[in-house]
């Protein structure tokens, strides 16, 4: 029989493509969402959708046990489930901490343990890598996130290599782009009209992940039966802005895109003002003090050999096919 996988924040631009990989390697395939979420990329009659209430143990704890006791337990888990904005930093330690905390606690209380338990985490855990000799990120290096994103991804990891015998993988993913993301699509807009912001004047070296590779490697992870460690997960080489904004401009087919580079002062206090407008709307922005000191980093420059070798991990995109395939579904939805 094929094997039982639960995909947590499946609503979301990770999730769908998780869920798709799924599909494709024939996996019983569930996706766990809340009742609000949008379920546009989740219309696959295969997939059994189950609601989770993260915010509440008891209830949390009712809704798995009676999904374990009328289908069986699940044989993989991938938690996607994530904050990566928001209003009220708080918020972080609540969704990317304790709601993880909580789910593990109830999956161990329950003996529902599957045999592989995956959470996305964040390059950002690691904090601010060699900025001098531009030496790259690697799962050796002891972190030190400087941001409250990174500190939240940073404690659920922790969490779960303080369980004994519990069978983790914890994937630090550096920047996913691809059909659906919002973040780099603002990018290849601007970059489309002409223009391509950049900050800080020191050199910055950037690294990308499609989002298609990703969803693979977190299979390929769980077929090889990787357990109870960290892998950095990246295209192997790393970009400069100048190298990105050419390879989105030729795929744009423009000639002429003037570069700006934002002293990092200005980055700051638009980020201040930013954030405050969006405590004022209740939107997350995009700009924020934590988005600010990730911007600030110069070296995203990344060590993937621990993947290489424990599941043979190869990145089928380079940025120019990633790029190329993103921007085509922009301009068939209309984005661009």
């Amino acid at each position: 029989m094929a094997k039982k996988v639960l995909i947590t924040g499946a609503g979301g631009f990770i999730g769908g493509f998780i869920v798709a990989e799924a599909l494709r390697r024939g996996l019983d395939t569930w996706a766990a969402v809340r009742p609000s979420t949008k379920r546009d990329f989740l219309t696959d009659p295969r997939i059994h959708i189950i609601e989770l209430d993260f915010t509440n143990s008891i209830t949390l704890k009712q809704q798995i046990a009676k999904a374990v006791d009328e289908f069986g337990q699940w044989d993989y888990v991938i938690h996607n489930l994530g904050a990566t904005k928001c209003t009220n930093f708080s918020d972080f330690n609540k969704i990317n901490y304790s709601y993880l905390r909580t789910f593990v606690d109830v999956l161990r209380g329950i003996n529902a343990v599957p045999e592989a338990f995956l959470l996305m985490s964040s390059l950002s855990a690691m904090g601010v890598g060699d900025e001098v000799n531009y030496s790259p990120l690697t799962t050796a290096m002891i972190p030190h996130p400087n941001t409250r994103y990174g500190v939240s991804k940073l404690k659920a990891e922790t969490y779960l290599q303080t369980l004994e015998n519990f069978p983790y993988i914890i994937f630090r993913g550096t920047g996913v782009y691809g059909p659906h993301e919002k973040d780099y699509y603002l990018m290849m807009k601007c970059i489309k009209r002409g223009f391509d912001f950049s900050v800080g004047m020191k050199k910055q070296m950037l690294t990308f992940i499609y989002v298609k590779d990703l969803a693979a490697a977190m299979f390929d992870a769980l077929d090889a039966g990787a357990k109870r460690k960290a892998y950095i997960i990246s295209e192997p080489r790393a970009y400069t802005q100048k190298e990105f904004r050419a390879i989105v401009a030729k795929e744009l087919g423009k000639k002429v895109v003037i570069p700006v580079c934002c002293p990092m002062w200005i980055v700051y206090l638009v980020s201040r003002i930013a954030e405050w407008f969006g405590v004022l709307t209740m939107k997350p922005s995009t700009l924020n003090r934590d988005k600010y000191k990730i911007m600030k980093q110069r070296n995203w420059n990344c060590d993937i050999s621990d993947a290489q070798r424990d599941f043979n991990f190869n990145p089928r995109y380079s940025l120019e096919q990633g790029v190329h395939e993103a921007i085509e579904w922009y301009r068939q939805e209309g984005w661009l």
